[in-house]
């Protein structure tokens, strides 16, 4: 009986152990803080940064929106720029920039209105990129309107500079599009654009007086010019920064207008007005096209013209004396008759 009772103390034990071994098993581990939750709870973060702050304003960017910095910014649609003249420290930063002529040679910018082999007035006009068509009809009615003869007899000797952005092996090209009598230099830095407070739009504005020619022509023709030009294409200049008009006189700007638009170039009135010549609109250009056209057709008709009456008049001769003449008769030269010996 002893081994028996031996058998069922040895037995006891284990249910013990079984006893005890569930309480470890039936324990749970302590759940972690919110933050390391891990990614079931990233969409609810998600959702609470996509929500704009009750602090901003309408159409400010969100906590996600990349904001540029102030040098970064760039603008759409009608720009909010003034009219304000440079300051003194403006100028004083600006005139010891440098521009580019046709043939690469650098000047001072101080030296287009204050040297003393310049007038003692001068209108800069900053343009746009070089294949922009919308200046070079600005420059076409320009020219067209007010001619370098006239603001040299002026009582205040005035001259006109035109400067763009781009680079200044295409000058030679825009001087011949356009017909531009003034010199034309480039800033391909646009710094000068920069400190003198001209910005950068895509905005194409209202059509003001200067042009004569149509949006979808100037943007086709734009095109081509820029292909045709080969490997200059990409250098006319930034597409998107704008110009202005400035008039300095004895070293001072006395006057400044900025481009809000594409189009928005001071108009040639106003500029014949504050030059002193008057304010009457310029006249009417007729496109290239047209005038081509009219010389080619005025050609015609004078040449028909000539044949009808050489045909008529050979008609008249032969019936009155049976001999025809000939339709047309070379001149010769007086000065080839002079001394000549008669036979």
């Amino acid at each position: 009986m002893e081994p028996s009772a031996s058998k069922a103390t040895d037995a006891a034990p284990p249910p013990a152990a079984t006893t005890t071994t569930p309480h470890p098993l039936s324990a749970q581990p302590p759940s972690p803080p919110p933050s390391q939750s891990g990614p079931q709870t990233e969409p609810k973060v998600s959702i609470s940064t996509d929500t704009p702050d009750a602090s901003t304003p309408p159409f400010s960017p969100t906590s996600q929106t990349p904001v540029l910095q102030k040098g970064q910014e760039e603008f759409e649609g009608t720009l909010d720029v003034n009219n304000d003249l440079p300051t003194e420290k403006d100028l004083k930063r600006v005139e010891d920039l440098l521009v580019l002529d046709a043939k690469g040679q650098s000047v001072p910018f101080k030296e287009l209105y204050n040297a003393p082999h310049v007038a003692r007035r001068q209108l800069i006009i900053f343009i746009r990129h070089f294949f922009c068509g919308n200046c070079q009809e600005y420059l076409r009615t320009l020219s067209s309107s007010i001619k370098p003869d006239d603001l040299l007899a002026l009582p205040t000797p005035t001259f006109i500079t035109v400067i763009g952005c781009g680079r200044p092996e295409l000058i030679p090209m825009y001087t011949e599009t356009t017909s531009c009598p003034f010199p034309i230099y480039a800033d391909p830095t646009r710094k000068l654009y920069d400190y003198l407070g001209m910005t950068r739009t895509f905005n194409l504005g209202t059509k003001p007086d200067y042009m004569h020619t149509n949006v979808l022509i100037n943007s086709v023709q734009s095109i081509f010019q820029g292909l045709g030009t080969g490997k200059n294409a990409l250098k006319g200049g930034d597409f998107k920064q704008v110009g202005g008009e400035f008039i300095f006189e004895k070293g001072e700007c006395t006057w400044a207008h900025r481009m809000k638009t594409t189009r928005g170039h001071a108009e040639v009135s106003e500029l014949r007005k504050l030059l002193g010549l008057d304010d009457t609109r310029p006249p009417l250009r007729k496109r290239w096209s047209h005038g081509i056209k009219g010389q080619d057709n005025e050609k015609r008709r004078s040449m028909s013209w000539g044949r009808l009456r050489s045909k008529s008049k050979s008609t008249k001769d032969k019936t009155a004396s049976g001999v025809t003449t000939p339709e047309r008769v070379e001149e010769e030269d007086a000065k080839k008759l002079v001394g000549s010996p008669t036979v």
